[in-house]
């Protein structure tokens, strides 16, 4: 796995914008996605969006913006005008670093790759793609409403945009053969310029896969075989120069997206947007503590309400413990190659993590210590990652 090294440190701020509307729900997706068939007032919405940012910038005043990722949902149904609005908001309200990348989720219709250029005039300067298959009976099964074709074109016309672009893909699909996977994967990769998401297909509940799943009509790999299909896709990336970074990010070494490390390191970002999640800190910035744990509304016309009533859509604003941010830490720094700095979880938690128990998991090759002194899991123990963290956190 790649290894960034002596990275993540310095605290960073990054911005979460959702947009939660999308043309239709795949079946697999259990995200706050919300299909409307009537026009979005996307000019009401930019209003909300500006009220909830400058009422969490009175929380937390005199941040630096390093990153800022607009998910969802479908962003790309957005208007470049309505995304430029956005980002000027969160300008009036904090500092944004020069360099700050700032990401935008698409689909790769032609309508939507059609409005690239208009997105890099309004401020993006990376995009990744939803493409998930390169093949059109398993995009359909997918519920995707793009064909393969379109989607290499939409990668096309991103590379021509944008310095920096990224694409997704699901794996483990019904009856899906490592051959198949590594000959689609080498495909993609043919078309990657520095980052791909490759995520294993889960079957998420209250889902429509879910109830097919329930019934016997949709058979996904057992564990064997999905093991067999995550061990293709190291193997087939990491020979190309695209290896793990985290457990479902591939990139070539400097291509990472910050905005998702901000989030693995456990640094501070703020959650706009019906859905949207932040971690913040509130209060004095030169201790670990008083770490809110932040959500809104979930339902676009509730939150719209909320916003133009309480100028927030808030229903969580959780202080976290100790134990509560110690264990955030080591779930989500344990997802990343470079792994996690004992010395912050220490202090984070108030106590080491136990030795007797690292010590069992090195003997059985499932953690291993980089030279930079952080714990990481190893490439046999990323299949068990969930063992692993439960295991350290008891």
């Amino acid at each position: 796995m790649a290894d960034l090294s002596e990275q993540g440190d310095a605290p960073q701020f990054g911005v979460y914008v959702h947009w939660p509307f999308c043309l239709s729900k795949c079946p697999y997706c259990d995200f706050n996605s919300h299909v409307r068939r009537t026009a979005i007032d996307e000019a009401r919405y930019v209003r909300a969006f500006a009220a909830e940012i400058a009422s969490t910038a009175a929380r937390v005043p005199d941040r630096t913006v390093s990153t800022i990722f607009f998910g969802g949902g479908t962003p790309s149904l957005m208007q470049p005008a309505t995304v430029g609005a956005i980002l000027d908001a969160i300008a009036r309200h904090w500092s944004v670093t020069p360099d700050a990348e700032v990401t935008l989720e698409a689909n790769p219709t032609s309508v939507e790759a059609a409005r690239f250029r208009g997105y890099r005039s309004a401020g993006i300067n990376r995009v990744s793609l939803g493409v998930q298959a390169l093949d059109d009976r398993v995009l359909t099964e997918l519920g995707r409403l793009h064909s393969a074709r379109e989607a290499i074109d939409a990668v096309h016309i991103a590379r021509s945009v944008f310095d920096r672009y990224s694409f997704d893909l699901i794996y483990a699909r019904p009856q899906q053969t490592p051959q198949d996977w590594a000959s689609e994967l080498k495909q993609a990769l043919a078309e990657a310029g520095e980052h791909l998401s490759l995520y294993q297909l889960t079957i998420e509940p209250e889902t429509p896969f879910a109830a097919l799943h329930a019934l016997g009509k949709l058979k996904i790999p057992n564990d064997d075989s999905a093991r067999a299909l995550y061990d293709t896709t190291q193997e087939v990336c990491a020979a190309h120069g695209l290896p793990a970074y985290e457990i479902s990010n591939h990139a070539r070494p400097g291509a990472e997206c910050r905005h998702n490390l901000v989030y693995w390191r456990a640094h501070e970002y703020a959650g706009i947007g019906p859905g949207a999640h932040g971690r913040l800190h509130i209060g004095r910035l030169d201790i670990e503590g008083d770490r809110h744990a932040t959500a809104t509304e979930k339902r676009p016309e509730a939150w719209l309400t909320r916003v133009e009533s309480d100028g927030h859509g808030l229903v969580t604003d959780d202080m976290l413990t100790r134990e509560e941010m110690a264990d955030e830490f080591l779930l989500m720094g344990l997802r990343l190659a470079e792994g996690i700095d004992p010395t912050r979880y220490a202090a984070l938690a108030g106590r080491s993590l136990d030795a007797a128990r690292i010590a069992a998991l090195r003997e059985n090759g499932l953690v291993e210590t980089t030279a930079a002194g952080h714990l990481r899991v190893s490439m046999p123990g990323f299949p068990v990652l969930d063992a692993v963290v439960a295991d350290l956190a008891a």
